[in-house]
């Protein structure tokens, strides 16, 4: 599946402030995605930032004055919006909100915002004091009333020595919420819940048994599922990868905490799709010292863990269930096997150590195997194509188990 923004026309806005030096990086973030965008500087962004930086960067010519002459007869600004998919503004200053607010047209990026149809995504940078002013808060809420898109701004330190809301959002969730306007919004009305990363099961202080798992694939489940419209709950062991924008996060470390966590929320979800490598097994005992070798003996105590896909598969209700098989020989026989045992709609199998499949890396391939007998073998595909096929696939599956209409 293409990244949402892949030749899409995006219209750049660049206001004056502190933060305009990162509107430059965030281009650089489109273009990674093979979007086609335009800039549109205010007089003000360009004491900060110079329009030959974006000009190098998008590849177009920087529309900085309102009269800069016209093309077929037409005004560059009706143009430019009726070729528009969206419209970005990094960092939206007080002042362009205010008039963007308004319906004040006074230079080329205000006029074009009038004229456009397609989203606008806008993102506040500014002083915490000017804000969190009331007349700036109102501004921004007339904003969202007539459809507009507000991310940000972030907490912390700020350039003007203060502390506090007015820092750019961070560039990759400004993204992220772009790509989710450009979306179809075909999972809205789902609750999918989805469950990633490894399991730590402790021996002591100081060790524990776990697996490779990096959690990628159920961290693009999540961020996919959320892109698409739906409401997302991911319960993640312990992993480097930070939490998806406009997803909950639930951070636990064992088996027994990931049991209770899903269990929790499981009865609130309509998708399930267990992605996480929970510990089969744990420390019958767990020594509250380091454990010196001549302590460990020659066996090591044992006890199975709770079997959450299981648990799910017997509680199940009007929920589409999606399980995963990491595996390392007889993958169709495991696969179908665990798909009855489950009582699953659909297993996701792959074998593991290659590095390009599996554990760690950031593509796929796998094979799917669903409750009806069927099963479909995929390329090698990065993680979140893969995900936004197999949400496809559930999606379908759901469709087919509706009861036929009348």
């Amino acid at each position: 599946m293409p990244d949402p923004l892949e030749d899409k026309q995006i219209v750049l806005g660049v206001c004056g402030g502190i933060a305009a030096y990162k509107a430059a990086d965030f281009l650089r973030l489109l273009v990674k995605s093979n979007a086609n965008i335009r800039v549109i500087m205010t007089k003000a962004a360009q004491a900060f930032v110079g329009p030959v930086t974006f000009e190098a960067l998008s590849g177009h010519p920087v529309w900085t004055r309102m009269f800069e002459g016209r093309k077929n007869g037409v005004l560059r600004h009706i143009r430019w919006a009726d070729e528009a998919d969206a419209a970005v503004i990094i960092p939206a200053t007080a002042n362009v909100i205010g008039k963007m607010a308004h319906g004040i047209a006074d230079d080329p990026l205000t006029t074009l915002v009038l004229a456009l149809r397609a989203p606008v995504l806008v993102c506040p940078s500014m002083n915490v004091h000017m804000f969190e002013n009331t007349v700036v808060q109102d501004n921004m809420d007339r904003l969202r009333q007539v459809g507009m898109h507000v991310v940000g701004p972030a907490t912390g330190l700020l350039a003007c020595g203060h502390e506090g809301a007015g820092r750019l959002a961070d560039l990759e969730a400004i993204a992220e919420q772009l790509r989710r306007l450009l979306t179809p919004q075909d999972l809205a009305g789902e609750q999918v819940l989805v469950t990633a990363g490894p399991t730590q099961e402790a021996i002591d202080p100081v060790r524990f048994i776990s697996n490779s798992s990096s959690g990628k694939m159920g961290y693009a489940l999540a961020r996919v599922a959320q892109r698409r419209g739906a409401e997302v709950v991911l319960i993640s062991g312990p992993t480097t990868l930070p939490d998806p924008d406009g997803v909950r996060a639930i951070r636990v470390r064992t088996a027994k905490e990931m049991f209770d966590a899903v269990m929790a929320q499981a009865g609130h979800s309509t998708i399930i799709i267990k992605a996480a490598a929970v510990s089969d097994m744990r420390p019958s005992k767990v020594f509250q010292h380091k454990v010196k070798k001549a302590e460990m003996g020659q066996q090591w105590p044992m006890e199975k863990t709770d079997d959450i896909l299981k648990a799910l598969g017997e509680t199940k209700k009007d929920q589409v269930l999606v399980g995963f098989a990491a595996e390392t020989q007889d993958l169709e026989e495991n696969a179908r096997a665990k798909l009855t045992a489950k009582n699953l709609d659909l297993v996701v199998a792959n074998l593991v150590g290659r590095n390009d499949s599996g554990f760690g890396s950031d593509t796929n391939q796998v094979s799917l195997y669903y409750k009806d007998g069927r099963s479909e073998a995929l390329a090698l595909m990065h993680k979140s194509d893969l995900a936004d096929l197999l949400l496809d696939r559930v999606l379908e599956i759901k469709k087919n188990s509706m009861p036929d209409a009348g």
